[in-house]
C-alpha cells in the first residue's frame, strides 16, 4: 500500500477541469465577450437600455449588453417589472445585473413565472437575501423548467436528505444542484461511495462538507475515490472526503509542482504521504504559501519538518493574521524571559485567538506592555478562522 501511494505521489489522476462548485468562483460574465456576442447578433432596445441606465442604474457596458439580449418588440414596462422585483427581493446592484447580463431574456419573463419559483424556495426556508444568493451565482434557475427540472431536483434532494431545511442548507453550499443532471451526477456518485461500503449516513455527511465533489461525473469519482484509498486514507476518518474532493478538482500537473516544493523543503516522501493522510487540503494551497509558511517555521530554530509533519494545519495557516502576530508574541516572551520554550506548533496553528491571547499574552500583559501588544498583536476580533 505505502509503495502504490508512492507512486501516486507522481502519476496522481484528476480532473483539471471539474471544478464545478466553488462559490468563489466568478460568475459575472466576461463584459469583453458578451459585448462581442451583442454585436454579432443583436443591437440594443434603446427603451429598455435607457431604462437600465438611468432607472437602475446599470453600467452603460452592462445596460448595452442586457438590451441587445432581447426582441425588438419586448416591453420597457415589463423588464421595469422584473428589474422592480429583484430589488424588491432583497437582489443587490451586482447581484442584480450579473442576473439580467447573463441571460436578458428574463426581461420578458412574467412577474407570475418568476415568484413561482421563489415560492418554491421560499418554503424551503430560505430568506429573500439567502434566494438573492443563490439565484445570482448560478442564474440558470431562473430559466429552468419549473414543473421538469425545479420541483424533480428538489423532490429528489428532499427524499436523500429528509427535510427542506436540509436541502436548504445544501443549497446555500452549492446552487449547483439546481441545474446538473442529478440522476447522471450525484446519485451515481453516491452509488459508488455505497459501494465501498461506506454508510448512508457518512454518505450524506460528505454531502454537506463537500458538495461540489457529488456534482463530478461519476468517473472521476470512481478515480478519485480509489486514489484516497491507495493513498491510505480510510473511508471511516474525517479526512476521507477531503482526499477525494482534492483528487477531483486538483490538475495532475498543479499535484506534482506542490509535492515537488514539499521535496525541495526537505520533505521525504513518507513525510508528504503522512502530511496528506492527516489534512489533504493542505494540498489546496499554493506551492508558493506552503514553501512561505515553511520557511517562516523553519526560520524560528523552534519548529523543524518534523513539527510541521506532525501538524500540517499550520502550512494552511494565514501568515500575516495568525503565524507572524503569534510567533512576534513568544519571540518578545523568551526575549523577556517569560516563558522557559515555545509551545507546541499546533499551539500556534490551531488555538482559537481567544485561547492563544488568554494564555501566551494576558498573563504577561504587565511585563509586556500595552505598546508591544498593540504594535505586534493587535487583536481586533476574536474567531476561530485559520
Amino acid at each position: 500500500m505505502i509503495a502504490v501511494a508512492r507512486r501516486n505521489l507522481s502519476c496522481l489522476f484528476v480532473n483539471p477541469n471539474s471544478f464545478l462548485c466553488n462559490s468563489n468562483a466568478q460568475l459575472f460574465p466576461s463584459i469583453h465577450f458578451l459585448s462581442t456576442w451583442r454585436v454579432k447578433n443583436l443591437i440594443p432596445n434603446p427603451e429598455i437600455y435607457d431604462l437600465l441606465l438611468n432607472k437602475h442604474q446599470f453600467p452603460p457596458e452592462l445596460a448595452s449588453i442586457a438590451s441587445s439580449g432581447l426582441p425588438k418588440a419586448s416591453s420597457p414596462i415589463g423588464a421595469d417589472s422584473v428589474v422592480s422585483f429583484l430589488k424588491e427581493n432583497s437582489f443587490t446592484a451586482t447581484q442584480l445585473q450579473k442576473v439580467v447580463t447573463y441571460n436578458p431574456r428574463i426581461l420578458g419573463f412574467t412577474i407570475e413565472s418568476i415568484n413561482l419559483k421563489f415560492k418554491v424556495f421560499q418554503s424551503l426556508g430560505l430568506s429573500p437575501k439567502e434566494i438573492a444568493k443563490i439565484i445570482s451565482e448560478h442564474t440558470t434557475s431562473l430559466h429552468s423548467s419549473y414543473e421538469n427540472s425545479i420541483i424533480p431536483k428538489l423532490s429528489m434532494l428532499k427524499c436523500l436528505l429528509g427535510s427542506d431545511h436540509n436541502v436548504a442548507r445544501l443549497l446555500k453550499r452549492c446552487s449547483w444542484f439546481l441545474s446538473a443532471d442529478l440522476e447522471k451526477t450525484l446519485m451515481p456518485n453516491m452509488e459508488i461511495l455505497k459501494s465501498y461500503s461506506i454508510p448512508m449516513v457518512h454518505i450524506l455527511h460528505f454531502l454537506h462538507l463537500r458538495p461540489r465533489c457529488f456534482v463530478v461525473k461519476p468517473d472521476i469519482m470512481q478515480k478519485s475515490v480509489v486514489r484516497a484509498i491507495e493513498f491510505g486514507v480510510p473511508w471511516t476518518s474525517g479526512v476521507f472526503i477531503q482526499a477525494v474532493s482534492l483528487f477531483t478538482h486538483t490538475s495532475e500537473g498543479m499535484w506534482e509542482v506542490k509535492v515537488q516544493t514539499l521535496r525541495d523543503l526537505g520533505f521525504s516522501d513518507d513525510d508528504i504521504l503522512t502530511i496528506f493522510r492527516k489534512q489533504p487540503l493542505v494540498f489546496s494551497q499554493s506551492g508558493k504559501k506552503m514553501k512561505n509558511v515553511t520557511e517562516l517555521l523553519l526560520a524560528t530554530g523552534k519548529y523543524d519538518l518534523s513539527s510541521i509533519v506532525t501538524c500540517p494545519v499550520a502550512l494552511m495557516c494565514s501568515m500575516k493574521k495568525r503565524l507572524e502576530p503569534r510567533l512576534q508574541i513568544l519571540r518578545l516572551l523568551e526575549s523577556r524571559s517569560l516563558i522557559e520554550k515555545w509551545p507546541k506548533l499546533s499551539a500556534v496553528a490551531t488555538l482559537i485567538e481567544d485561547r492563544f491571547f488568554d494564555r501566551f499574552v494576558e498573563p504577561y500583559r504587565d511585563e509586556i506592555g500595552e505598546e508591544h501588544i498593540t504594535k505586534i498583536y493587535v487583536k481586533t476580533k476574536r474567531d476561530d478562522t485559520l
